[in-house]
């Protein structure tokens, strides 16, 4: 999740480096205007990051077969004629969307034409304008800006949309969307996740259960890192200018490295719009020291107050800001502020659990589902009886294992269910300090709750006393998933239950595949060999209402024999 750009306070010192972005948006050379639809095969590659572009490619790649266009036709005859010219680029032209990639893009066809045309911020049944700018003939289709709406489907509803900037910043796909629709949307990504990256048969995946929404799908974002750019024309080395006036200050459209103004962001909290205000308002004034672009960080923190009655008005903590934003309960009054040090301490509260963290650290985004989120795991985390084997049943779960633990979200949350103790264990040393110190805060000592920093060849060996069967691990690996050296781990362990949490369920489907079939480098021989498991059940959590993102929990028992 690394923007790819230096953090910093506008506030402090100017002039601070920005590094090139990790993923650039930039123009490809335009190739070609026609090539035979037999060519547009390609060959099936297994998937490995989950990333934008395989996944793109997954949904291009299938409704291409549903076309038949890289099939025999109807008649068991090759289809090898040539379609007429494409669109040449910076063409606008108008396309039917009939299907919404998992990326969140329309995938759309010309009339009288097989050709896909991705296209942004448009939903099936609509007809679009678009302007034509990248052509992938390998992959078999042609990437498209979005101009407007020709022709809305049913299902959109531009009344909806309730940012300004929509359809230009990239941050928002679905604002045109009922909620509703939205969550059916991305119980379908999920079901197509497994479907393309599990490398499963569809008997072993269970039907996906339907998408928990947000409590809040306006208002909930709790951290934006919007930028700038440098003076343009500045060399590489040598002397450089500072900006004369103030530079766009927000976030990248969708194709293009141009920086975007943006003066609000719906999505986004009360405290951090407010934040996002009070720092265009800062480099309105301070722009001329800056020779070089940065990001900025904008991250909301809770100083949390308890009220001795209903009708109590206790002060804020010593050191709160005026400025900062007052929310109030029966129980207790919640001070917000917005943090704008990366390396500053941020709190943060779900229910009666309290976390910090270093601000420019990672932790979930969305506060307001928080709370149904945690519940559910403690709901599920416990196999159900019904799962448990004839060699297990006289064995209760002691143990919590949280893999990829961060500051303790699991650990902490989830402790009361295990009296043998739950630790957590993550590579990020600092992470780990943060742990102990939000376990503290919780009232947990180390027989409850312990934390670990620990590599992955270490990751199990630090784990050896506990029993497998009386075992639950947790994963919440980054978006790339796991590797094969903790999945080889961990079917080595062989826990009785594991509970897989994922910011990306093409890559949880990837590795959950691997679990199912008991397959990794490594396990085929030796301790580990045959232990394989079976889903218990697939939902995704939409952490970020109005995005074309998901979050999935897929729960998996061990399969004894």
């Amino acid at each position: 999740m690394a923007t790819g750009q230096t953090t910093i306070d506008l506030g402090a010192t100017p002039q601070v480096p920005q590094t090139k972005s990790t993923k650039q948006h930039g123009k490809r050379p335009f190739q070609g205007h026609h090539r035979k639809v037999a060519k547009y095969r390609k060959k099936e590659k297994t998937a490995t990051e989950g990333s934008y572009e395989e996944v793109l490619l997954a949904d291009v790649q299938a409704l291409l077969a549903s076309q038949k266009l890289t099939e025999a036709d109807e008649n068991g005859a090759a289809q090898t004629a040539e379609e007429a010219p494409l669109p040449e680029q910076g063409s606008e032209i108008e396309v039917d969307v009939v299907e919404l990639s998992s990326t969140g893009d329309g995938l759309a066809k010309q009339k009288g034409s097989n050709h896909i045309y991705v296209v942004p911020f448009s939903v099936p049944g609509d007809t679009v304008k678009a302007k034509v700018y990248r052509r992938n003939h390998e992959e078999g289709y042609t990437a498209a800006d979005f101009i407007s709406v020709v022709k809305p489907s049913a299902l959109r509803d531009d009344s909806r949309i309730q940012c300004p900037y929509f359809a230009k910043c990239s941050g928002c796909q679905f604002q045109m969307l009922d909620y509703a629709e939205q969550l059916k949307i991305k119980k379908n990504i999920v079901v197509k996740a497994y479907r393309n990256f599990s490398q499963l048969p569809p008997e072993l995946v269970p039907e996906i259960l339907d998408t928990i929404g947000s409590p809040l799908q306006y208002g909930y974002r709790t951290k934006l890192t919007p930028h700038f750019d440098g003076p343009p024309g500045n060399p590489r080395r040598g002397p450089k200018k500072s900006h004369s006036s103030m530079p766009p200050f927000g976030f990248t459209p969708k194709n293009t490295r141009k920086v975007l103004d943006i003066e609000d962001c719906p999505i986004a909290t009360e405290t951090v719009r407010k934040g996002l205000t009070e720092e265009r308002a800062r480099l309105a004034v301070s722009y001329g020291k800056y020779t070089k672009g940065a990001t900025i960080l904008l991250r909301e923190s809770t100083k949390r107050v308890p009220k001795a009655s209903h009708s109590d008005t206790p002060p804020p903590p010593e050191g709160t800001p005026s400025t900062a934003l007052r929310v109030e309960t029966d129980t207790h009054i919640d001070f917000k502020t917005c943090i704008t040090d990366q390396n500053a301490t941020s709190t943060e509260y779900i229910d009666s659990f309290v976390f910090t963290n270093p601000a420019g650290a990672f932790f979930q985004n969305n506060n307001s589902i928080l709370s149904p989120f945690t519940a559910y795991i403690r709901e599920h985390i416990l196999p159900p009886p019904s799962t448990t084997s004839t060699s297990t049943t006289q064995k209760p779960i002691k143990y919590l294992i949280d893999a990829y633990s961060g500051s303790g979200l699991f650990t902490i949350t989830q402790s009361s269910l295990f009296p043998g103790g739950s630790i957590g264990i993550d590579i990020a040393e600092k992470s780990i300090a943060y742990a102990r110190r939000n376990a503290a805060l919780n009232g947990l000592d180390e027989s409850q709750c312990r934390f670990l920093a620990a590599d992955a060849p270490e990751l199990f060996k630090s784990v050896s006393a506990y029993d497998p069967d009386e075992t639950v691990v947790v994963l919440d690996p980054p978006r790339k998933g796991c590797d094969a050296s903790f999945l080889r781990q961990l079917l080595q362990f062989a826990p009785r239950r594991v509970v897989y949490v994922s910011c990306n369920v093409h890559t949880q489907a990837r590795d959950v595949g691997v679990l199912v079939r008991g397959e990794v480098e490594g396990v085929r021989e030796g301790k580990g060999k045959g232990t394989r498991y079976e889903i218990e059940s697939i939902r995704g959590f939409d952490f970020f209402p109005q995005t074309g993102h998901v979050e999935g929990v897929a729960l998996l028992n061990r399969l004894d024999a």
